[in-house]
């Protein structure tokens, strides 16, 4: 988004995402009450499907949900490009599910200043 646009529930999904830190995860439902919009995981994860061509790239890999699986690795290139994506980061896989997912779970609103900060530091992007 440019100038004084309002940034649309997409874009703002992909600026929290792009800011998860390499070798940590978060859940579509934390993504989702971060935004003030708790009842929407499930748009969360249509806004990461919608994000593979996009500029800068969103590290979609590292989104799963509330229980650490990769529910949305057949949404990438590939079925298993995820967990090698998460792997290379230095995150354990096995069967679909994140190894000490506690451990690596990052919580945008224990991280990110509120929203309405975070979007208008970011706005000029």
């Amino acid at each position: 988004m440019r100038g004084r646009e309002p940034v649309d529930f997409f874009e703002r999904v992909w600026r929290v995402v792009r800011a998860v830190p390499k070798g940590r995860v978060t859940t579509y439902g934390a993504i989702a009450r971060y935004l003030g919009t708790a009842q929407s995981a499930r748009l969360v994860g249509y806004a990461l499907n919608a994000s593979h061509t996009v500029y800068p790239p969103v590290p979609a890999h590292r989104v799963v949900n509330r229980e650490g699986r990769l529910t949305g690795k057949f949404h990438f290139a590939t079925p298993t490009a995820m967990q090698e994506l998460l792997e290379a980061e230095g995150i354990s896989v096995c069967q679909d599910q994140v190894q000490n997912f506690t451990e690596l779970f990052w919580d945008p609103a224990g991280s990110l200043p509120w929203p309405a900060i975070f979007f208008s530091l970011t706005d000029g992007e």
